[in-house]
């Protein structure tokens, strides 16, 4: 007997984990890369470490091990690379005003994924009963990666990620408009007969022999006053006729700096304090959503690694689709392969060395995933590095849509029951 109002509340802790994991995902990764230029680190190990990186799918996977369930994880991390091709990158085709072009960066990072694409599904299919060493060979692999990549960045064969994080801009904006330096002055200076302040958006003042103008430029039209070849002058005055002008210029000294209050620098112990609260958040998710998908299985009696290829792994890839929409709208494929080719590197690396090097291997052989599922996995790489080699048209990106759609279909027609 099927106890819907514990399944209807598993199901809305479920959705309320995929707001508390988006959360807690842009408060880590946008204030650890601000610890870490603290510390000097190279900001290009900062981005490969947080452009295209899948923080929030390794919590998932470490608190699936964590509560005993290896197979939701196993499912995750090839329902997520799935979802990242014929979800994620499809929608980023469909909603592309042009046939899109990639460049030689989005071919390099697109053939490394299928290198290591294969590598891990032979690894599936053949070489799992190394277990353990296979797991740190996995990890190794990521390792590699990173250092290979951030070689061909510093040589410039190819260009660092682009961030593709599109909830955390926002956040980012203003990080950055407290975090600029912290100088608390600048001079006016004079070109011609006219005084700008590069930092003031007060007042501007004007003169020459005869006459005095005064322009008050406001804050909102600051930007195209300065590019402007000549302000727009008031209606021209006798000084005589105005006495409070010529006292007021009376007063003026161009050589003084003009103060200019700013918003002080955020300290380390500031992004130290979020850096720990987004993952907490992200470790409560992780226990949220591994645990109602572990419950919703039970009830249902089907397998939880059914549960992670089809429901989990679609819910926790949303940011990416919405990424893959707004970025091809805009025309930014570089962010579209990145977000898809180092979502999924980082998946079948990473996180699959993590799971085979801690989770439960006799679990993985009895309700792991399926040959069908695997082979989905790699036949998608195989179609996404043929897009970006010869250029993706519209209709690709519906027909990599209808495959998802039958995928997730053909999933529950096989009705793989615990």
């Amino acid at each position: 007997m099927i106890d819907y109002d514990n399944v209807c509340f598993n199901i809305a802790s479920f959705i309320g984990g995929l707001f508390v994991l988006e959360f807690g995902a842009d408060k880590f990764v946008d204030h650890t890369a601000k610890v870490a230029e603290r510390l000097r680190i190279p900001p290009t190990l900062i981005a490969l470490l947080t452009a295209g990186a899948e923080w929030e799918e390794l919590v998932v996977v470490i608190a699936a091990i964590a509560q005993h369930e290896s197979p939701l994880a196993m499912g995750n991390i090839v329902g997520s690379s799935i979802s990242n091709i014929l979800g994620a990158f499809s929608l980023g085709l469909i909603f592309s005003s042009t046939n899109t072009t990639f460049d030689k960066s989005a071919k390099i990072y697109t053939g490394v994924l299928l290198g290591v694409t294969t590598l891990f599904t032979l690894f599936i299919l053949f070489f799992q009963n190394l277990g353990r060493f296979g797991g740190v060979v996995l990890i190794l692999t990521f390792v590699i990666y990173i250092i290979s990549i951030a070689w061909a960045i510093y040589k410039g064969i190819v260009e660092p990620p682009v961030d593709s994080d599109s909830d955390s801009d926002s956040d980012s904006e203003s990080s950055d408009s407290s975090d600029d330096d912290d100088e608390s002055f600048a001079p006016l200076k004079k070109t011609g007969n006219r005084s700008i302040s590069p930092q003031s958006s007060t007042t501007t003042l004007h003169g020459n022999d005869n006459e005095h103008d005064i322009e008050t430029a406001p804050k909102s039209s600051r930007k195209s006053r300065s590019r402007s070849a000549s302000p727009t002058p008031l209606p021209q005055q006798d000084p005589e006729a105005c006495p409070l002008a010529e006292e007021m210029f009376d007063e003026v000294n161009l050589g003084d700096p003009v103060q200019v209050q700013k918003a002080g620098k955020h300290s380390t112990p500031y992004h130290l304090a979020n850096l720990t609260f987004g993952f907490l958040a992200l470790s409560l998710s992780g226990y949220i959503l591994s645990h109602s998908i572990s419950t919703i299985s039970a009830s249902f009696n089907l397998s939880s690694s059914l549960l992670g290829v089809t429901l989990l792994s679609f819910a926790t890839t949303l940011p990416e689709k919405l990424v893959s929409i707004v970025s091809s709208r805009r025309g930014e494929s570089g962010i579209v392969i990145a977000n898809t080719a180092g979502s999924n590197i980082f998946l079948v690396t990473l996180c699959a060395g993590v799971l085979f090097c801690s989770g439960d291997l006799a679990s993985l052989k009895l309700e792991g995933v399926t040959t069908f599922e695997v082979g989905a996995m790699w036949l998608s790489s195989v179609v996404l590095f043929g897009i970006v080699m010869f250029g993706g048209r519209r209709w690709m990106g519906w027909a990599l849509f209808g495959a998802y759609v039958a995928f997730i279909g053909g999933e529950f027609v096989l009705d793989r029951r615990s």
